[in-house]
């Protein structure tokens, strides 16, 4: 999963190459269909020509005399007459010949032979003769060959010319959506940055206000207070997100660390609720290299989604290990879980699952952090049975390449679910 700034560019690109691709096709199309209608055209005529000149040379040919490339044989009184010019070895077909001078009924033939191919017409002719007329289509053919040489010369042609017209199409109809979605940003990041100290003093204010009233009084102020919470969670996880690069470089930090005060954080809602949440610490740093801010907000997130969507008395299980030059960050949870086929769609922006009342930036957010880090995030869970979320980060010091491809195997996609227990 790529960052924001990342998507953007890559939607971009692969407009700019549908529009590309299309206008090439079409042009191309075109010049396909042009092409072939003049094939036709032209083999069409060919074709009709010759048939003329055999029905000709049957009627009124003489052997020795006949157009180039022609040839006529006539059966006259048991004798067959062939001229003085030199004949196609094959001809003339005698069996053709007999055939027609016993039955009265014309017999039109192709024969492919010496290297081309030829026309034979063989067919009554007058005062009881039989007639054989046979045209060789070398010239036909090759004309036809050097058509179709020039229509793929024309089509090569055609497909540069078409690339460099679809390219500069593209860039006139793509660039105002470049420019839209680069608005876009530019607005979410100003909008969100204005937005944070008016929300900041409201809800600062809610709290100064309600730490002045009565406990049976400040219900209604508290529920506020976390309303106006929520939206400046909003508002961060907008600024976040439109200012996510799409690599993160920074310093080691201890993912333990983290995911401890990740857990800490969480206590006392998770006590309200009954929630058992339990660290399994490995007692040793475990250091990845990245932006410490953005990891504990991964990390938060995948905790307080898995308290939303535990019940009371639910148990939450976090654990940190290492293997193999990754660092690997798990919360699972024994809530409602999810349909198999949700995973991938919850990391989705604002995606809104079936049967909940939510719809946000988090889990988007959490993966493009972790992507940022050179890690991934996977998600796993079954309805009823509780979702178990694993984060992997390459460890400081590791190679990204090769740790990257022991992520890719050790993320399977039909990792079995255990929630804690």
């Amino acid at each position: 999963m790529r960052s924001w700034a990342e998507a953007e560019r890559a939607e971009v690109r692969r407009a700019r190459l549908r529009v590309s691709v299309l206008v090439g096709l079409a042009i191309t199309l075109m010049i396909a269909f042009v092409g072939a209608i003049a094939y036709v055209v032209i083999a069409h005529a060919q074709e009709t020509q010759v048939s003329r000149e055999l029905r000709y040379n049957a009627l009124y040919g003489v052997p020795g005399i006949a157009p180039r490339c022609a040839w006529v044989f006539v059966l006259e009184d048991g004798v067959l007459h062939e001229g003085e010019l030199p004949v196609p070895d094959g001809f003339p077909l005698r069996d053709d010949i007999d055939a027609v001078h016993r039955s009265g009924t014309a017999i039109p033939r192709d024969i492919t032979a010496n290297g081309t191919e030829y026309r034979v017409l063989t067919a009554p002719g007058a005062d009881g003769t039989t007639v054989q007329a046979v045209f060789d289509m070398r010239y036909q053919l090759a004309d036809r060959a050097h058509l179709l040489q020039a229509l793929a010369i024309a089509l090569v042609c055609g497909l540069l010319v078409a690339a460099l017209i679809g390219l500069g199409i593209s860039r006139r109809t793509v660039g105002p959506l470049a420019e839209a979605l680069a608005r876009q940003r530019r607005f979410v990041t100003d909008a969100s940055h204005e937005l944070r100290t008016p929300i900041a003093r409201a809800y600062l204010r809610a709290q100064l206000l309600a730490s002045h009233l009565p406990d049976d009084q400040r219900t209604d102020l508290d529920a506020l207070a976390r309303s106006i919470r929520g939206l400046a969670d909003v508002v961060d996880d907008l600024l976040a997100s439109a200012q996510l690069p799409q690599r993160l470089d920074g310093k080691p930090v201890d993912l333990a660390d983290v995911a401890e005060a990740a857990v800490v954080g969480e206590t006392e809602r998770a006590a309200e609720r009954r929630i058992t949440l339990s660290l399994d610490h490995p007692g040793h740093p475990v250091v990845v290299q990245g932006i410490e801010t953005g990891l504990r907000r991964a990390v938060d997130e995948l905790l307080a989604n898995a308290v939303r969507h535990t019940p009371e008395g639910g148990r939450i299980s976090v654990a940190v290990r290492t293997g193999g030059g990754v660092a690997e960050l798990v919360v699972a949870d024994d809530g409602e879980g999810f349909e198999a086929g949700q995973a991938e769609r919850l990391f989705e922006r604002f995606h809104r699952g079936a049967g909940e009342g939510r719809f946000g930036l988090g889990l988007a957010l959490v993966r493009e952090i972790v992507t940022g880090h050179g890690g991934t995030v996977e998600a796993v869970g079954r309805p009823g049975l509780g979702a178990r979320f694993t984060l992997r980060i390459p460890v400081a010091g590791a190679g990204v390449p090769a740790v990257r491809e022991r992520i890719a195997r050790a993320c399977p996609r039909d990792a079995p679910l255990t929630t804690a227990g």
